[in-house]
């Protein structure tokens, strides 16, 4: 086929709880976008969290996330480049009236917080400190600006949801991520710092301060930036998201 693309097998040793877990994964062996590896880097992201799950029950614990719970879908929910990218290209693929439905919930959205102020608040006080920062993110909370993908409280985007949204998970009570402070949320904690090393690895247009692009700006982002995505080998983009992992969470050995 004309549009195929040729792949090579990489393997990845990583640590965990002192045991060495092996990967083995396909890649491409020219050159794509990062958004070409979304699939593969969500697939191991979703194995992980699997693991601080299975940590969690051992420990006599439940997860509380439910369908139909979208009380975490109010935050301000920090997206990478190449995510930011592939969801603008998921909206654009979609039929109508359903495509201009969710642009319209953004442009809404984005309505409301440009005409309070809210993004200069937030630019600034990423360059404040994580006092400053903090209070941004609670203040975000308090719009109440549902993520445009949610759907009576579900999200109606699951597979393609970003890596931030797949690692909020939680074991207190789901009436305690209702509070702008969320006092007494309880999250689960995660062997590996999947969603930082991928913002990282895809940063190229946003700031060092803030290096990620809100949900809520995802679709103004993404045309902004339109034709400016680097592109590398999948082995380059996989060496270059698991220096950061390493850096971030501890050594992988690459074979």
């Amino acid at each position: 086929m004309e549009n195929e693309v040729s792949t090579e097998t990489i393997k990845i040793t990583l640590e965990v709880g002192g045991s060495p877990l092996t990967m083995g994964m396909s890649v491409p062996s020219e050159s794509v976008k990062l958004r070409a590896m979304l699939p593969i880097i969500r697939k191991m992201s979703n194995s992980f969290i699997e693991m601080g799950v299975e940590q969690v029950i051992a420990a006599g614990k439940e997860i509380s996330c439910r369908a139909g719970c979208g009380a975490c879908c109010r935050q301000l929910v920090p997206v990478s480049e190449s995510e930011a990218f592939d969801l603008g290209e998921l909206v654009e693929g979609m039929p109508e009236p359903r495509r201009s439905e969710i642009k319209e919930r953004f442009r809404t959205g984005n309505e409301t917080l440009e005409a309070a102020g809210y993004f200069k608040r937030l630019s600034d006080a990423a360059k404040s400190g994580d006092q400053e920062y903090e209070a941004a993110i609670t203040e975000y909370f308090r719009f109440q600006i549902a993520c445009p993908f949610l759907d009576n409280e579900s999200c109606s985007i699951h597979e393609s949801r970003p890596i931030t949204c797949r690692e909020y998970l939680v074991t207190s009570p789901a009436e305690l991520c209702k509070t702008a402070e969320g006092t007494g949320v309880e999250n689960i904690r995660h062997f590996f710092q999947v969603k930082e090393s991928l913002i990282t690895t895809a940063r190229e247009r946003t700031l060092k301060e803030m290096p990620y692009v809100p949900m809520i700006k995802v679709l103004d982002w993404a045309t902004e930036n339109a034709g400016r995505e680097k592109e590398k080998t999948g082995r380059e983009w996989m060496q270059s998201f698991f220096g950061e992992l390493s850096r971030l969470s501890g050594p992988p050995e690459k074979e």
